[in-house]
């Protein structure tokens, strides 16, 4: 699809709207990669994952990757990536050999920010020294590793394969391998969960010092084990004390909150996801895989790629499963919807700048916000207060056409 510039001024929150304007500049350009495969499929897991055979058709995967980028690169050319995050599914089930010939391939294609960020996610269960020592020597200099809880029957509840022991040896092994910096995976809001059994959690998680901390509560998905079978979970007023002890002591500790579930050490925040929140582009190769690309005309497309692993690997299906062009009245809630994710919000510029769409676009619906309390008043920044940050799928709303 393509943008039409010459149709009529479209209405969004009652005003009309010029038509979109080339970007001046695009923005920093990463790239995510997937890789779908598991050890287990966990009860609450809503990603596109599945049970991995004995064997990874590894080499068959990786020239399917790079075979799936060759297709993406006359969008990106001249740009250099700033961020590669490898998710999943379980990345580091595969080889250090195969990861290896996978970032040279893409090298070749793209170059790389001299500083950029390279994360792969793993799971205690999978580490293994020598393999995180090889993974740290291709260039892969972030870790996000998947922990969840450190009690024994809280990861049974969860389906999780690692034990609370394994947990707690992940992140020295990962220091070990030279990794300075990598995020540990949490949840909260437990199958029985106690606040006390949470901040016990988030205690042994702090203690192993990580730059980086992903935090956030057990949500039941529809598709999932536990969406068929809903565990019993906390009450709400215990969900709300957990959030509350949990921030404070992040706090206390120097972790930062800085979207809605990251919290991070000073001058650590997550690179990649900030390109995500602050509407920055980023290819998606793999099954399953979404993608966003701005073009200089104007254009902001959305993609996403063929789900199943069978069908990904299979040379006569494309790899594309389909793309949507953004319209005027879809871009500043597409917009928002990121960008309010973050606690301290983006600079106003930032909007015309990666949509095209002027300030103005915004107008009626950020009066209306502001007056309800979920929007700060602030012309230089768009920001959601704290009340708004409680209920923001209630300021969204308000920016829907």
């Amino acid at each position: 699809m393509t943008h039409d510039s010459s149709a009529s001024p479209l209405i969004f929150g009652g005003a009309a709207q010029s038509p979109r304007a080339a970007l001046p500049t695009l923005p920093p350009l990463a790239l995510y990669i997937h890789i779908p495969w598991c050890v287990r499929k966990c009860p609450y897991c809503d990603f596109n994952s599945h049970t991995a055979s004995p064997v990874l058709p590894e080499e068959e995967y990786v020239d399917a990757l790079l075979a799936d980028l060759d297709q993406d690169l006359h969008a990106v050319y001249g740009r250099e990536l700033s961020s590669i995050f490898f998710g999943g599914g379980t990345p580091s089930l595969f080889s250090a050999a195969a990861l290896g010939r996978l970032l040279k391939g893409v090298e070749q294609r793209i170059p790389f920010a001299s500083d950029i960020e390279i994360t792969l996610e793993a799971n205690p269960g999978t580490f293994e020294q020598e393999k995180f020592l090889a993974y740290r020597a291709l260039g892969i200099n972030r870790l996000s590793i998947g922990i969840q809880s450190f009690q024994e029957e809280k990861l049974k509840a969860l389906g999780r394969i690692h034990n609370g022991d394994e947990a707690v040896r992940a992140a020295g092994m990962a220091r070990q391998a030279g990794f300075d910096n990598f995020n540990l995976d949490l949840m909260h809001g437990l199958p029985d969960q106690s606040l006390d059994d949470a901040l016990s959690d988030l205690r042994q998680a702090i203690a192993l010092k990580p730059t980086h901390l992903s935090w956030y509560q057990l949500t039941l998905e529809p598709n999932t084990v536990f969406w068929n079978q809903p565990p019993t979970l906390p009450e709400d007023d215990t969900l709300w004390d957990i959030q509350e002890a949990g921030q404070a002591l992040l706090a206390e500790h120097g972790y930062a909150q800085y979207e809605v579930s990251a919290y991070a050490l000073p001058g650590r925040p997550a690179r990649h996801n900030l390109n995500y929140w602050s509407f920055g582009d980023f290819i998606g190769i793999g099954a399953g895989a979404h993608g966003k690309l701005s073009h200089p005309d104007g254009r902001i497309v959305r993609t996403w790629k063929t789900r199943l692993p069978k069908d990904y690997l299979n040379p006569a299906k494309s790899f594309k499963a389909g793309e949507k062009a953004l319209t005027n009245d879809e871009l500043p809630f597409d917009f928002l919807m990121n960008a309010l994710r973050l606690t301290e919000g983006v600079e106003s510029r930032l909007y015309p700048e990666r949509t095209g769409l002027p300030l103005e676009s915004l107008a009626e619906g950020r009066r209306e916000a502001e007056q309800s309390g979920l929007l700060q008043v602030e012309p230089s920044r768009l920001a959601a207060t704290e009340r708004g940050q409680l209920f923001l799928n209630d300021l969204l709303q308000t920016f829907l056409s």
